[in-house]
Formats: structure tokens, C-alpha cells, sequence
């Protein structure tokens, strides 16, 4: 743990050696990087390691399932009955966890002392959880029902359930710093990634295929509603924090840390905020995921508006799962030890490429889906899988490897804030833009009159509705032109920006991470 005294390089006017080696001066990389990159064996891990690690994971699993939920999942049963401007609403839902630096001071400032600095945040937010997800999955199934009518109720409840989840994260990035012994803490990255990875996979995955009913009549499996999963895990919540509770020995951390006051916390992120290559840090996780953005938020909405069961892309992700794994491993070894981000920029380029062909596949999306169509849907999931795993490794390596301890909740939220608000900003303006772009209209027989509560039949209820009497036409399709400008986008900033900066970021020494107020 980082001392007060231990701070270095606050940001003053003039020239310091940050500023120098913004300016291609030459600046010594700190011998800190030393772990960095070696290969890890997992004979050398101990068992209390060993333990650590499948703790650690299983709390980051914890943490991705009500994520991906809000992120991925729910977007996806809402389209069957809303527009894309109506899931913008529920998109907002989203929001707090990248506004989750506003309160993050006060997890590191306050704590029990006979329970544990992380603890004390971790235990009480699995209970609210788990207690929140007990109470949503109540009436959520009927609320599905008829989403339009209750899409503000939805958006407020699930809403409350982020913010929860976003404070738990808090206090869990925290933990992750100093949790595993020294000699395994290169392993933290990785129980981050497969957690994340493993809650994305139940959550979206397996949820969306149990829930299908196509699926379950195929295979002869009874149907999973969006409530029992909620029960399901609102218990598993309930189960951690009563284990973490009984499991002193082996997870609080020392009682003699230091805590740093409310107002120490605050004036030290902000001095850490007027460092420029921190600005430069946002920068580039505000506005890089905006190449990604339709990709990742729409196109799998598409396919299934032209004919793809949720079932059949529920299996699509399943086979891409063993590539999201492969690409948090190899990250591990390709990270070279004063290059961590490396990897990250080495994938970037290929997931714009993929973007690209995953758009000709909306385009070309046939009426019928053959197996070599099916083949090609799984490699190019399979493939993103893969080459976002290993820029999550990399960043992820980055961000534990730059922050500071003495503030370890607030300083990996820092980044870890800009990083997720560059992922969800976009997305209300992508849905927005898609709706505002598209032109559809409902070709009926001559002096019959149909009236819709949307515009044209863009949601899918109405596009039923069109087809009981006529037939909804799309005049124009938004979803192209919002695609095309997000990867322009996103290649002109890569080569203008993202490059240059990253390779005067890697050129700094640890010491240039650690800045006070004056």
C-alpha cells in the first residue's frame, strides 16, 4: 500500500518528465514492469493461491451476470415487442456504471475496520443484490408481457440494480489489487477476464437459449423465464456474501491499512485527472469503442430481425466462448513487459475488419440459413470473441499495472469508468440514429387503414401487426449508415490518435501514475 509520501509528479504548469515524454524526450520505463510478461506456472501457485484465484473469479462471475443482463440479454427480449428508440430508454439503465467515479471515493474512504476495507462494501451490496433481484423477478415476467407499457418501470428497476452492481465493482476493483499474493498477482487480469467472460456466457448465452422457446421444445427442456434466473442469482448473491462473511481467514485484509479521507480521495483522483497522458487515456477509451458500437449493441438484433432464432444465436456465442478464453490466455504471453498494451492495439484494426463483414452479413442475410451460412456466423463471433478478449486482457493488465494503491477502488475505477462509458454513450445515439434513418412503411390494400402506436412498423409488434393485413416495407434501413460512420470513425481516430498515443503511454515510468493535490 502506497503511502501519502509516496506520491510523485504532481501536475504544476511547465515542463515535467510526463510532459517530456509527451514531447518524444526519452524516459526510463520503471523497473516495476519486471513481472510483467513472464509466463506463469501454475505448479508454483500455492493452494491458498489457488483459492484466492477461484474466489476472485467466482466474484467477478457474480459481477458479469446482472451486467450482461442490462447489457445484452433484456435489449434482447425487448425487441421483440419494442422499436430501437424504445430500447434507447431502457439503454439508460446502463448509465450508472459509467458514473460510478462520483461515488467511488467514499468506498475507499469508509470502511469497518473489524470486517475489512473491501469487504465492507462487498457484503452489504451482494445482500441489496441479491435482495434487488429477488424483488424484480417477482412481476418482471408479466412486465415482459407488455414492455411498452411498462418500459419506464423497468428502466428505474433495473436502474437501482446497476448502481448497486456498479458500487459492488467498485469495491471488488479495489480488492483485486491487493488480494492475491505478490507472487500471483499477475494473475489478477486473468480472473477478471474468465469471471467476466463466464458471466457474459450464463447470462446471455445459456439465459437466451433456455429461455427460447423454440430451443427448449428442440432439445425437450422446460422453459427458463427471466424471473427464476433473477431468483436463481438474487440466492447465489445471498450464498457469497454469507460466505465471504464465514471466510475471515482467508480474504479480509490487514487491520492496520491506512485510509485515506473522503476529501484525500477526491484531490488525489483529481490531481490524477490533470495529468495529461490520464486525459489522453480517456480520450481514447471515450471514443475507441465507438467503431464497435453497432456491432456490438445491434447487428446480432438484426439477424434476428431476418429470420435467426434466439435459440440458433444463443449457440453462435456458445462456440464462441472457447475463443474468448484462448484470447485471455495468449494475451497473457503476448503482454511484453514494458508493451502492455500492445495486444490491444494489435486487435483493434482485425475487429473493425470483422465489423465490417459482420455488416455484409445483415446485408446478405438469407431466408433460410444453411449450415456453411451457420459455419460463417460461428468463425466471425468466434473470431471478435477472440480478438476482444485479448484487448480486455490488455487493458485490464494495463489498468491494474498503473494504479495506485493508496486509492486502489477509486483509481481502477477511474479507468475503469471512461473504459465502460466509451462502451454504453454510443449506444442511445446508435438506437436513436438507426430510427431516425430508417424509413418504413406499411403497404396495405387499397382503402384500408391500419393504426399503429410507432412509427411505420419499425418495432416488431407493429411489423406483425402490418402483416395481418399487408406487409411492412423498408424504404430505407438506418442500421447501414449508422454502421459505416462508427467504423470510419473509429479507423480515422485509430491511425490519428490511438497509435501516436499509446506509444508515448508505454514510454512512461510507474512513478508518472502517482500525483497529489498541492
Amino acid at each position: 500500500m502506497h503511502s501519502k509520501t509516496q506520491s510523485l509528479l504532481p501536475a504544476h504548469s511547465g515542463f515535467t518528465p510526463i510532459d517530456l515524454a509527451f514531447h518524444n524526450v526519452e524516459v526510463p520505463v520503471d523497473m516495476a514492469y519486471e513481472n510483467l510478461g513472464k509466463k506463469n506456472n501454475p505448479r508454483n501457485v500455492t493452494s491458498s493461491g489457488q483459492r484466492k484465484i477461484a474466489i476472485l473469479c467466482l466474484l467477478y462471475v457474480l459481477q458479469g451476470v446482472p451486467t450482461t443482463l442490462v447489457l445484452g440479454s433484456i435489449p434482447f427480449l425487448l425487441r421483440e415487442k419494442l422499436s430501437y428508440a424504445q430500447i434507447a430508454t431502457f439503454s439508460l439503465s446502463s448509465y450508472p456504471y459509467s458514473l460510478k467515479l462520483l461515488w467511488s471515493p467514499a468506498i475507499d474512504a469508509f470502511f469497518f475496520r473489524s470486517i475489512g476495507r473491501r469487504k465492507s462494501w462487498i457484503i452489504p451490496t451482494q445482500l441489496l443484490i441479491g435482495t434487488g433481484m429477488l424483488l424484480i423477478s417477482r412481476n418482471v415476467d408479466d412486465a415482459l408481457e407488455s414492455p411498452e407499457a411498462y418500459i419506464y418501470q423497468l428502466t428505474i428497476s433495473f436502474t437501482v440494480l446497476v448502481i448497486l452492481v456498479a458500487t459492488h465493482g467498485i469495491a471488488l476493483d479495489g480488492w483485486a489489487l491487493t488480494f492475491l499474493p505478490e507472487r500471483h498477482s499477475s494473475y489478477t487480469s486473468a480472473c477478471q477476464t474468465v469471471g467476466t467472460t463466464i458471466g457474459f456466457f450464463v447470462s446471455f448465452t445459456l439465459f437466451l437459449s433456455l429461455n427460447s422457446q423454440s430451443f427448449v421444445d428442440r432439445w425437450s427442456l422446460s422453459r427458463l423465464t427471466l424471473g427464476s434466473y433473477l431468483s436463481f442469482w438474487g440466492s447465489a448473491y445471498y450464498l457469497m456474501a454469507i460466505c465471504l462473511t464465514l471466510l475471515r481467514t482467508e480474504v479480509v485484509e490487514s487491520s492496520n491499512e491506512v485510509a485515506p479521507g473522503i476529501c484525500a480521495v477526491y484531490n488525489r483522483i483529481w490531481a490524477l485527472c490533470q495529468l495529461q497522458h490520464v486525459q489522453s487515456v480517456m480520450i481514447i477509451h471515450l471514443f475507441a469503442k465507438i467503431a464497435f458500437a453497432v456491432n456490438d449493441n445491434v447487428t446480432s438484433l438484426k439477424m434476428v430481425d431476418n429470420g435467426l432464432q434466439k435459440g440458433d444465436l444463443a449457440l453462435v456465442v456458445l462456440f464462441s466462448f472457447p475463443g474468448e478464453l484462448l484470447g485471455g490466455w495468449l494475451a497473457g504471453n503476448w503482454m511484453r513487459r514494458d508493451r502492455p498494451l500492445q495486444p490491444w492495439i494489435w486487435m483493434f484494426f482485425p475487429r473493425v475488419v470483422l465489423c465490417l463483414f459482420a455488416t455484409l452479413a445483415v446485408h446478405r442475410f438469407p431466408s433460410h440459413i444453411t449450415p456453411p451460412w451457420f459455419l460463417y456466423l460461428i468463425g466471425n463471433a468466434a473470431l471478435s470473441s477472440f480478438l476482444s478478449s485479448v484487448q480486455l486482457v490488455s487493458i485490464s493488465r494495463f489498468h491494474i499495472l498503473v494504479s495506485d494503491r493508496f486509492i486502489g477502488g477509486t483509481s481502477m475505477t477511474l479507468f475503469g469508468t471512461f473504459s465502460t462509458l466509451g462502451a454504453t454513450w454510443p449506444k442511445w445515439f446508435v438506437f436513436k440514429g438507426m430510427d431516425w434513418l430508417s424509413v418504413t412503411n406499411c403497404s396495405l390494400p387499397q382503402n384500408m387503414v391500419l393504426s399503429l402506436n410507432a412509427t411505420g412498423c419499425a418495432s416488431n409488434q407493429n411489423n406483425d401487426l402490418c402483416d395481418m393485413t399487408g406487409s411492412c416495407v423498408s424504404e430505407s434501413d438506418g442500421y447501414y449508415a449508422v454502421s459505416a460512420l462508427c467504423m470510419a470513425f473509429g479507423v480515422i481516430f485509430y491511425v490519428i490518435y490511438i497509435i501516436p498515443s499509446t506509444k508515448k503511454l508505454q514510454a512512461l515510468p510507474l512513478s508518472a501514475w502517482r500525483a497529489i493535490a498541492d
